[in-house]
């Protein structure tokens, strides 16, 4: 695959680009499901191609193709430069990149077992064992038990000398159900809301998930919802953990800290951000003095975890929140300078070969605290844990929000006192996380895989890991009146 690479910054080279990097992307992915006892899906799909970058003038031109030839990497490469060109006949302001290191390295993910070695029937075996339990109670009128794997080889060669082989495998699976009854319905999902959770290892990921043995409380929950009270309206306590906390954590304080979209951007199309420049510049209480959100790229088992960037900039972990204050944003090396960093951290990524590298959100994650978690119920007298996402709504600073969870549990005067139906909460992102008093401690702390996070124009899906303990904050306004 190099050849194909030096033919191209031969060509970068020979042209005198200010910059040019060319990355081969081969991509093998396998999507398996069952639902309501009937096999949904059974793909397999391989995917090989390329894209060029070249700086020419001050600006970006890309190009891409799926036919990996020589000729058509001279094409290829030839067009992105001539699109640089033009580009540059329209800037506003020179692109100017960060200096990195030239590297030259080879990096593959950890894993026990590899989930293509795993025999299909080994695997729709367990689907259909897991939907059967789901739907043990006519009560259920639709089930899904799916899993999702894929294996990406990547080759990056830039003009500053860096040649990088970099091979990732995900693993990922879980289980929905829907409960109906009297016209209404409740979704329970496991281990995440919509069902899926995801790491970067392999086949073993799977094992732990125990999803036999996790079935029928699903479909016991999804049943007890149906018949269970309305989440109540006013200031409550709150306590959420797991995927809930992981989604507060990537729509509140992940997109938000995205310096792309902090300066401006995204806003015709995603929005930008309440955390400008100056805020991290004059200092900014984000949080209450025990947060502190880590992005982390060498996070083991983060879907976001690499040994370099689509930039050739080594993997990193940085503080976005130390002790509640601003503390960093998600750059790559055309914008980490706007903030007076020398070095990117690490964010650039494409969602394949044929789109242009992009900031994303890195690895994000609640470092954990102190407590106990049976220490933080007992101290709670009048509160609700809501886990599981179910929906969110986020304004177009990320400062306003109001998300929904499949369930929730009353606590009254330290103890659990009973389920209730279609939890919600509200609150502005600041306000929020200062009002965190109380995080759990290391034996509480989990991944949790975002699949599905969409960004740029045109659109990428790209995905990343926050990690977290349960987490108590004070005095949130929760419920919504049923109509």
């Amino acid at each position: 695959m190099f050849d194909y690479c030096e033919k191209a910054i031969d060509i970068l080279k020979s042209r005198r680009v200010d910059f040019g990097d060319i990355r081969i992307v081969e991509k093998k992915e396998q999507g398996l499901g069952v639902k309501n006892g009937r096999v949904a899906a059974a793909d397999v799909s391989h995917s090989l191609g390329f894209g060029v970058r070249a700086l020419v003038n001050g600006a970006w031109g890309f190009a891409s193709s799926n036919e990996l030839t020589p000729r058509e990497v001279e094409r290829v490469t030839g067009l992105a430069i001539e699109i640089a060109k033009a580009s540059s006949l329209l800037k506003s302001k020179a692109v100017r990149l960060a200096p990195e290191p030239a590297y030259q390295d080879r990096w593959v993910s950890p894993f026990l077992i590899d989930p293509f070695q795993v025999s299909l029937q080994t695997k729709m075996d367990l689907l259909f064992a897991v939907d059967k339990i789901l739907r043990k109670d006519k009560r259920i009128k639709s089930s899904i038990a799916y899993m999702d794997y894929d294996h990406v080889r990547k080759h990056l060669a830039t003009t500053d000398g860096t040649r990088i082989e970099q091979v990732t495998l995900c693993t990922g699976g879980g289980c929905i159900c829907n409960a109906v009854e009297n016209g209404e319905i409740q979704e329970r999902s496991f281990p995440a809301g919509n069902g899926r959770n995801m790491q970067q290892v392999g086949y073993e990921f799977i094992d732990a998930l125990r999803m036999e043995e996790r079935a029928e409380q699903v479909r016991e929950e999804a049943i007890a919802l149906l018949s269970a009270p309305q989440c109540p309206e006013g200031k409550m306590d709150l306590i959420i953990g797991g995927n809930q906390l992981a989604l507060q954590i990537h729509e509140s304080a992940g997109h938000a800290s995205e310096l792309d979209r902090v300066l401006g951007y995204e806003e015709s199309f995603a929005g930008s951000s309440f955390l400008t420049t100056d805020k991290y510049k004059n200092g900014f209480r984000y949080g209450s003095p025990i947060v502190n959100l880590v992005a982390d790229a060498t996070l083991p088992g983060g879907l976001a975890t690499c040994g370099y960037d689509d930039d050739g900039v080594r993997a990193q972990r940085w503080h976005i929140v130390k002790d509640g204050m601003l503390s960093g944003y998600m750059t790559n090396r055309e914008f980490c300078g706007e903030i007076g960093l020398k070095r990117a951290n690490g964010c650039n990524r494409a969602d394949g070969h044929s789109s242009i590298p992009i900031t994303r959100i890195c690895n994000l994650s609640l470092m954990p605290g102190d407590w106990e978690y049976d220490d933080l119920i007992a101290s709670t007298k009048n509160g609700i844990i809501m886990d599981n996402n179910k929906s969110w709504s986020i304004d177009q600073k990320r400062l306003n929000f109001q998300f929904g969870s499949e369930i929730g549990w009353l606590v009254k005067n330290g103890k659990i006192t009973g389920m209730v139906k279609n939890p919600t909460y509200q609150g502005i992102t600041p306000e929020f996380w200062n009002s965190c008093d109380a995080i759990c401690n290391h034996k509480h702390w989990k991944l949790q895989g975002v699949v599905n996070c969409g960004k740029g124009q045109p659109g990428q899906t790209a995905r990343m890991t926050h990690a977290s303990s349960p987490a108590r904050f004070k005095n949130v306004t929760v419920g919504v009146k049923a109509k």
